[in-house]
């Protein structure tokens, strides 16, 4: 169908503008091939894969108490480091912020953020890998 209607956009069927029936049948066949794909910009040609991790990654592990501390956190992440951030000594209300500003410094450096416990949050640029997830829920029902 898709095809037909390639054929018939190339080489409309009969028309009164001097074309013969048996010219617009042959069609030259269109043939495509695989090519690799380029990025886009050079923002995307620099992502890691992540078969690439080097065998020295790193794992910081963080217990803030006040907000301003998120900005070490953050350099960290940058410089291509997980994070584990426990936030129990921070008051809610910093613990939120905290969250917010780490999940926009995350999603800017296309990496993920994940809860693993109450009140601690993993970090992981694009380059580390996170595999599997923790269930918050009690078993006893």
């Amino acid at each position: 169908m898709a095809f037909e209607r390639l054929k018939n956009f190339i080489a409309p069927p009969e028309n009164d503008d001097g074309y013969d029936e048996q010219e617009s049948n042959e069609v030259e066949e269109i043939t495509y091939r695989e090519s690799e794909v380029k990025p886009v910009s050079t923002y995307e040609s620099r992502k890691t894969n992540v078969e690439t991790i080097p065998n020295n990654a790193q794992m910081v592990l963080f217990e803030p108490r006040s907000f301003e501390e998120a900005e070490e956190i953050a350099v960290h992440l940058k410089n291509r480091r997980a994070c584990v951030v426990n936030l129990h000594r921070l008051q809610r209300e910093y613990s939120q912020r905290t969250i917010d500003f780490l999940t926009g410094v995350v999603f800017a450096l296309d990496g993920k953020i994940q809860k693993i416990g109450h009140n601690v949050i993993l970090c992981a640029p694009r380059n580390v890998g996170i595999d599997g997830s923790i269930s918050l829920e009690s078993d006893e029902d």
